[in-house]
């Protein structure tokens, strides 16, 4: 798989495993937690509303009108989604604007959409998306797992290996009752067959 990870520009989480990227690109201000984590990006994108300091010349910028319809980060991932980027990771995403963190849902929810994989890491929190496919994801010791449909509807929901289990189920985006699971094995299984959802993993000292 083409890997691509984003910075952006919320809360400072370097990505979990930096070194299996093919392509980097910073998002306006996540060029400078880009500096911060001494990753040089391969494609800066922005309206620059946010960074203000100096952009190196070897470094590739695309400048966006700041009157625009997608956000810093939209852009970003048409870029890696157009290049044929399969999997897109996204870092310093969550904390600060509740906004934000609605827009990285839907931005999840449009990379899955538009066929590729979605992670968007934060701190204390870990997105995955998930459409008309599976996902196994390794026991997170002190963690929550969460199943949100996205789509009005999500069938053929699935999701094995955990305290509280379904098969074959039906989740709506109007009940949060995917919401707080736990790992019950090593591994959790979730399928969707039919559908677009998210699927949370965030650490207990936060929500419990």
């Amino acid at each position: 798989m083409k890997k691509c990870l984003l910075i952006s520009g919320g809360e400072f989480c370097p990505p979990g495993n930096r070194e299996k990227f093919d392509f980097v690109i910073a998002c306006d201000a996540g060029l400078s937690a880009a500096k911060k984590m001494n990753i040089i990006p391969d494609m800066v994108i922005g309206d620059f509303d946010s960074y203000k300091g100096e952009i190196e010349e070897n470094i590739k910028t695309i400048r966006l009108n700041p009157i625009k319809d997608d956000t810093d980060t939209i852009s970003a991932v048409r870029y890696a989604i157009d290049r044929g980027f399969d999997e897109i990771h996204i870092c310093c995403a969550f904390g600060g604007r509740f906004d934000h963190s609605i827009a990285n849902v839907q931005t999840a929810a449009f990379i899955e959409e538009h066929g590729a994989r979605a992670v968007i890491e934060g701190k204390d929190t870990i997105l995955y998306s998930i459409r008309n496919s599976n996902l196994n994801l390794k026991r997170e010791e002190n963690s929550y797992l969460s199943f949100f449909a996205i789509s009005d509807i999500c069938t053929g929901v699935t999701i094995k290996g955990t305290k509280y289990e379904i098969e074959e189920g039906e989740i709506s985006n109007k009940y949060p009752i995917g919401v707080s699971n736990e790992w019950a094995k090593d591994e959790a299984y979730i399928k969707v067959e039919n559908g677009t959802a998210v699927v949370i993993v965030s650490k207990m000292d936060n929500n419990g």
